[in-house]
């Protein structure tokens, strides 16, 4: 039987350890384009390590997911940062675990509201591309370049992802 984990909504108190929500909550950093624009300018850091490295912007589209979702396998990447930025406005899965001496430790589960992305830190355990809908189209925001930044972990036994209220 899987263990079983409830999603909560993501804020960015809860998500501060994994990384950074990338929203437009309070107020414009700036007003551009003839005053008809606001800029929130520089929501996260981008974190790149080796000299061959950039940054880059792909596209993902991701098959949809429901819930309960089973969750067997998370991945990190050791040499760079990665932002998830939904290009629709509908809500999508976010799973983090905390480093437990090289391991992931106990999932978390956070649902975005519309309009959220967010930045993985560099080297954070967290749950593959979840959309909760179609089209599960997304920007990427990660490092290009040689190394091994993808590492992937397989859980023993599943966790079970569930809808909070």
């Amino acid at each position: 039987m899987a263990r079983r984990i409830v999603t909560e909504p993501l804020t960015r108190d809860a998500f501060a350890p994994y990384g950074e929500v990338i929203d437009t909550s309070g107020e414009p950093t700036k007003i551009i384009n003839q005053g008809k624009c606001g800029r929130y300018h520089d929501l996260a850091a981008l974190d790149m390590i080796g000299d061959d490295a950039r940054t880059g912007i792909s596209l993902f589209l991701s098959e949809k997911r429901t819930l309960p979702y089973l969750l067997e396998l998370v991945e990190r990447h050791p040499l760079g940062s990665q932002a998830f930025l939904p290009m629709t406005q509908a809500p999508f899965l976010v799973i983090v675990c905390p480093d437990d001496n090289g391991k992931p430790g106990l999932p978390r589960a956070f649902i975005t509201e519309p309009g959220q992305g967010i930045n993985f830190y560099r080297n954070t355990w967290h749950g593959v591309l979840t959309p909760l809908s179609d089209p599960g189209l997304f920007s990427v925001v990660d490092r290009i370049g040689d190394g091994d930044n993808l590492e992937e972990f397989w859980f023993e036994e599943p966790y079970e992802v569930v809808r909070g209220s």
